[in-house]
């Protein structure tokens, strides 16, 4: 069985993945608003900080922003293509002096010691291609982290393909959009949920076991030299947070970024979003509401938590 850097390491080098994830926070909709979620999050949480880990930083959507407010960031990442992205932002951005940029998997973080950063984030949820790691990959998160932790990881709760597979349709901003990922999803989506007819026995299995691929499936077809999505783990909330307090971590807090935009029309978003006063508006109001108890791993697809150490 190949294990899950490996595969995730093939998937993310993709050389397309770079533009693919750099172009969704323009794209769609709840890419707009998950984003917003986690920069609020961060942005109330920089007191005393001064040192930052990104684990799954991309192409740099936080560490770059962290970077311009002066504090000292190491932008971890498992794709060379994601790693080279950044650092040409980070260049014309001028704050390469403050990025300390490492190539490497979130299964392994034995080079850094404990509480060495103030600040440890993991975003989008690379904690969730870590199976069957993904408990010692927190553990280690919480063992580097010295003052705050705040990371994503998916929500089984909010995880609804399997009755929706073409539920990012929902979320483009523009149905005239050039982006491979939104004409994909456009062409195909009205197809997709015609034909669909939910698999019941996959759907109570995912459930049950929070693995959205077969590990035998997705490993078949690596070794074909195909680059299959990677094993994905979806938690359960109080599995979040039980993790999370077993290894230390205090005071934490959930949210599920989407959730309120789970119950909005197409139509209605998008007016949002074109309206730049009232985008700002609606987007501060889902954070306020997506991070009540209540919307806890309800969000569109990811969970996210904070906490002190």
């Amino acid at each position: 069985m190949r294990n899950s850097t490996d595969i995730s390491s093939r998937f993310w080098n993709l050389p397309r993945k770079a533009d693919e994830e750099a172009a969704r926070e323009t794209t769609f909709i709840d890419d707009i608003i998950q984003k917003a979620h986690i920069e609020k999050e961060i942005l109330s949480k920089l007191d005393g900080i001064k040192t930052v880990f990104d684990g799954g930083a991309g192409y740099g959507r936080f560490s770059i922003m962290l970077a311009k407010r002066g504090l000292h960031v190491t932008h971890f990442d498992i794709s060379e293509v994601m790693i080279t992205r950044a650092k040409e932002i980070a260049k014309r951005e001028g704050v390469l002096g403050y990025m300390t940029f490492v190539h490497g998997s979130l299964e392994n973080l034995s080079t850094y010691r404990d509480r060495q950063f103030d600040l440890v984030l993991s975003f989008d949820a690379p904690i969730s291609y870590t199976y069957p790691k993904h408990e010692e990959v927190i553990g280690n998160l919480v063992r580097i982290c010295g003052k705050r932790l705040i990371i994503s990881a998916y929500s089984r709760l909010a995880w609804t393909y399997q009755f929706d597979p073409a539920q990012k349709l929902k979320y483009i901003l523009d149905k005239d959009s050039k982006d491979p990922l939104a004409r994909w999803t456009i062409e195909h989506g009205a197809l997709q949920l015609a034909k669909h007819h939910p698999d019941m026995e996959a759907v109570r299995g995912f459930f049950d076991s929070g693995l959205m691929e077969k590990q035998e499936d997705t490993a078949a077809e690596y070794n074909k030299g195909n680059t299959p999505w990677p094993v994905s783990y979806a938690f359960m909330p109080d599995e979040l947070q039980e993790i999370l307090e077993r290894n230390g971590a205090e005071k934490i807090k959930l949210a599920g970024p989407g959730a309120l935009s789970r119950s909005i029309p197409h139509e209605v978003l998008v007016n949002i979003m074109r309206d730049e006063a009232l985008k700002q508006e609606f987007l501060d109001f889902c954070y306020w509401y997506d991070s009540q108890p209540w919307c806890v791993g309800m969000g569109k697809d990811n969970l996210v938590a904070n906490a002190e150490i």
